[in-house]
Parts: C-alpha cells; structure tokens; sequence
C-alpha cells in the first residue's frame, strides 16, 4: 500500500513549484487573450483554391500586427474562408482593411479573396464578458463546496470541501498554463475547458471521501484519519487512474483528428483538457484528502493540548 498521506509534504512541494513557474511565466511573457475577451476586430475573406493560414498570417502582421488566422467552411455552401482575429483595445480602421485586403490580393491572385464579415468587438464588453465566465467559475466552485459540506458532513464536510476548492483551483492553473505555455489566446475555450475540469476533478475527490465515509464506520471511530484517508486513496487509485486514462484516450484521437484537419479550435479545446485531467488526477488522489487530514490535524490539535 502507498503511504500517500505520509508524503504529503513531497507532493505540496511539486503542486507549489508548478505553480511559482506558471505565475513567474505569466509574468514574463505576458497572457495573451483572444478578442473575446480584450476587444479587437475580425475579418473574414472567402477564397478559393488552396490558401496557407501561415502565409496570410505573415502577410497580415506586416500591417496590423499581431494576429490568430483560423480556416473555416460553410457546410451548405462549401464555400471557404480564412478568419483573421486581430486583437486590441482600438479597433482596425476603413484604411487599414483596405490596406490589408489590397495587400493579401496582391499576394495571393489566383485565390480571388473577398471580404465576407467584418467584426469589432468593443473592449468594454470583452472585459465584461471576461468577468462573467470567472464569476460562473466562483459560483460553481461554491456550490461543489455546499454539496460536498452536506453529502459529508459526518466526517467534517465544510472543511473535506473547502479542500477540494484549493485543488480544484490547482487544476484550473494548469488549464490556464496550457494557454501560457502554448501562447494560445485566453477565450471561451478556456471557461469551457475549465468548467469541465471542475466538475470531472472533483468526481475523483468525491469517490475518495465516499469510500473514508464507509471506511470510518467499517474500521471504527477510532481509527486515525490519516489510516482512513490513506487506505482509501489506495482502495479507489485503480478506479481513478483507469477512468482518466481511458477519458484521455478519447480526447488525444479527438486532438490527432483536429491536427489532420487543421482545427485550432479544437486543438485549443482538447489538448487543455488533457492537461487538466492529469492535473486532476494529481490532486484529487495527492493534494485533496491530504490537504484535509492537514487541515483537520491543525484544527484538533489544540484541542489535544487542553486535554
């Protein structure tokens, strides 16, 4: 049996490290955020033939700066398209589109590329939206809290949730440092993969308190609550492990598919999620019960001392 709880200390150290050298790269290179979140504005051209998205995206930085250039493809249609995302607080000028349309004519003649939709997004709703999407994370996180505090709440259920928040939060840092490491923009993909760590990471943490919840009335009031947090741990990690491998497995095929097709959107989506899994692993089986059976020793310690 792996004695989880008694190197509890090994795995703070690891989870605090990871989390030193994301802040300290966020630092560093800056988050870079999509225009749903910063402002900016969006182009869409229609063309035909075949069309490099490195190629217009080389030429489009040479007038506007940085840009995200994405293919698409209406399905009823077949038309095609190139979306060129350029995103800042001041929007692209009437000159500057005709500036850069002009620009990728001349670059690309025998595509016949034509302006399809021209988007601005207002910076203010951008930041707006932005704290929307982190107050749905807040609320959803309270909730999980409250579940947890009520469905266990013989075995001291406000703290076993207030734990589970701090690793979910891990997790949550480590989907985030996806974006980071990748420099790929901050946008719904993120609230989206987020969400969905939050929920699939917290299932983990749940089945290991169930199973201290039966093992305290099996093995007695009595028994420690590192023993119970540690032989728990032990008697779920093939379940957890196997239940995140196999949910792994689906989404690196969905990520080779969206490589072979060029779909950055999906790339954007499943690649973090993979990465959150495994960040939710680690905590739900590493950071989670031992942060409590801490917690819970640092509470009931004084009260030992009086005795």
């Amino acid at each position: 049996m792996i004695n989880f709880v008694g190197k509890r200390k090994w795995f703070y150290g690891i989870a605090a490290a990871g989390m030193i050298i994301i802040f300290l790269t966020a630092i560093l290179l800056g988050v870079p955020m999509d225009i749903q979140f910063k402002g900016g504005s969006m182009i869409t051209y229609s063309y035909t033939g075949d069309l490099s998205t490195a190629s217009v995206a080389s030429v489009a930085q040479e007038i506007v700066g940085n840009v995200n250039v994405q293919e698409s493809q209406d399905v009823s249609s077949g038309i095609h398209s190139v979306v060129i995302t350029v995103a800042g607080t001041n929007n692209l000028t009437t000159e500057t589109h005709e500036q850069l349309t002009q620009a990728l004519k001349e670059q690309f003649p025998d595509n016949q590329l034509e302006i399809e939709e021209t988007d601005n997004v207002d910076p203010t709703m951008g930041k707006e939206f932005f704290t929307k999407c982190l107050v749905a994370v807040a609320f959803a996180s309270l909730l999980m809290v409250v579940y947890i505090a009520f469905r266990f709440r013989k075995i001291g259920g406000w703290s076993a949730g207030a734990m589970c928040v701090v690793a979910l939060v891990h997790d949550m840092i480590w989907v985030f440092a996806t974006f980071l490491f990748l420099q790929i923009p901050l946008n719904d993909n993120f609230i989206a993969a987020a969400l969905t760590i939050l929920g699939y990471s917290i299932n983990n943490t749940i089945v290991i308190y169930d199973r201290v919840r039966e093992n305290k009335r099996l093995m007695g009031g009595t028994t420690p609550l590192d023993e119970l947090v540690n032989t728990s741990i032990n008697q779920t990690l093939k379940r957890s492990v196997m239940t995140t491998i196999t949910t792994m497995i689906a989404l690196l095929t969905v990520c080779v598919v969206a490589v072979v097709y060029q779909l950055d959107s999906i790339i954007s989506f499943a690649f973090p999620m993979i990465v959150g899994m495994i960040a939710g692993l680690f905590s739900s089986i590493c950071l989670a019960p031992e942060l409590w059976v801490s917690w819970k020793g640092r509470t009931q310690q004084p009260k030992t001392k009086k005795a």
